[in-house]
């Protein structure tokens, strides 16, 4: 991946950071109404067979699906003994879930009495900080225009309700943020806080890991162009071990507190073991295998060549446009080696299904090349898809959340 831009170029900084977070916020708090509305819509469609039944409303959405589970470990902690299926196998549990964010939802909500209240705040607050560093991370590369129009396009998206619902994607996104921000700047010294911020809040720093290795070798290659010095070897080697280390840390935790050394893994192969209906085991890339052949041959009675073919083509779109697309080369040699890197880190341990919207969202720096384009026409359309697929994923996860395909 070559890239001629030079690394963290000074000029790119925004001038006026107070201008700019004001402008953030401005965004932000407009993004956070039109979700609000969306919601709000959400729980008064919600009938007898949706998830959140007829009765919901706007709180009822803080606390569905995982939701539930924060809350369960804020309120609760984790078990010491796994519980059981009539099978005898392990059931889903609240080891699935780290724990940053529902300690801290926890910690938060203690003047209001309601772990929901808690769960809100820290995910707005973490929200609107995300949005404010991916500014600061996209001005490294681009325009003040265009860094602003994504951040837009980032608080609209169609993942949005993610910012106001108790899941602990937008903690990790500011963790995430501010850690591609150090490597852009190479500012090291606070990956050291980073990376297990981010290992303890939502599984992928393995990563993360897998990101600095490659940007290691790239630094290398591009040693004459841009001097590395032996401090910096250093700092990237140790924070790669760092995040390898922190990546398996939770697994040691659970099995060191329940007894049984696979815990973490048992528990997380009982979710796919309700999607297979039948006995799960864990290889790499066994998981996206086994989707593949869920989805095109179980659920819609297609050859599963198919599948790998769609697969397949989809991984080559996806691999040419970080190569050669310009809009994405603009954002620098860094956020496309993070996202190559998530792309496999998923494509290794993930079981595709409805929830793969919510695991991309990681990718969010990529909304910097939606935004490169000046036409302001091509701009208000991307905008415009934005909040039709925010409300269209509001409707079917929470309005209705009663098919196999609709679990955010």
């Amino acid at each position: 991946m070559a890239d001629a831009t030079p690394a963290a170029p000074a000029a790119a900084v925004p001038t006026r950071p107070a201008r700019a977070a004001v402008r953030i916020a401005v965004i932000y708090i407009a993004a956070r109404l039109i979700t609000t509305l969306f919601l709000f819509l959400a729980a008064e469609l919600s009938g007898f067979g949706s998830r959140m039944g007829p009765d919901a409303n706007l709180g009822s959405t803080i606390v569905a699906w995982d939701g539930t589970w924060y809350w369960l470990i804020g309120y609760a902690g984790y078990p010491s003994e796994l519980p059981l299926t009539d099978a005898g196998q392990i059931a889903e549990n609240a080891w699935a879930f780290l724990p940053i964010y529902p300690y801290l939802s926890q910690w938060v909500s203690w003047p209001f009495g309601q772990w929901a209240a808690g769960a809100l705040i820290v995910s707005l607050v973490a929200g609107y900080a995300a949005s404010l560093v991916l500014y600061r991370l996209l001005r490294l590369r681009l325009d003040a225009s265009a860094a602003t129009w994504a951040v837009l396009f980032f608080a609209c998206g169609p993942l949005a309700a993610l910012f106001q619902v108790g899941y602990a994607e937008t903690l990790n996104l500011l963790w995430l943020f501010c850690a591609l921000w150090c490597v852009m700047r190479r500012r090291y010294g606070w990956l050291y806080l980073l990376i297990p911020l981010m290992a303890f809040t939502r599984p992928g720093v393995l990563a993360f890991s897998l990101f600095l290795a490659l940007f290691g070798i790239w630094r290398w290659f591009r040693r004459r162009s841009e001097p590395l010095g032996g401090r910096e070897i250093a700092h990237i080697v140790l924070l790669g071990l760092l995040a390898a280390v922190a990546g398996f840390a939770w697994q040691v935790i659970a099995g060191w507190v329940t007894g049984d050394p696979g815990a973490y893994l048992s528990t997380e192969l009982a979710w796919r073991r309700n999607w297979i209906l039948g006995d799960a085991s864990f290889a790499p890339f066994d998981a996206f295998a086994a989707g593949i052949e869920f989805w095109f041959g179980t659920m819609w009675g297609l050859p599963v060549v198919w599948g790998y073919i769609a697969v397949g083509a989809g991984l080559v779109a996806l691999a040419c446009a970080l190569l050669f697309l310009p809009q994405v080369k603009r954002l620098g040699v860094e956020l496309r080696l993070w996202s190559a890197s998530y792309l496999l880190y998923l494509l290794l341990v993930f079981f595709p299904q409805s929830s793969i919207f919510r695991l991309l969202v990681p990718l969010s720096p990529l909304w910097g090349a939606f935004a490169v384009p000046r036409s302001r026409a091509w701009r208000i359309c991307v905008l415009v898809a934005c909040l039709l697929g925010q409300w269209w994923w509001i409707y079917n996860m929470y309005a209705l959340g009663n098919t196999a395909w609709q679990v955010p």
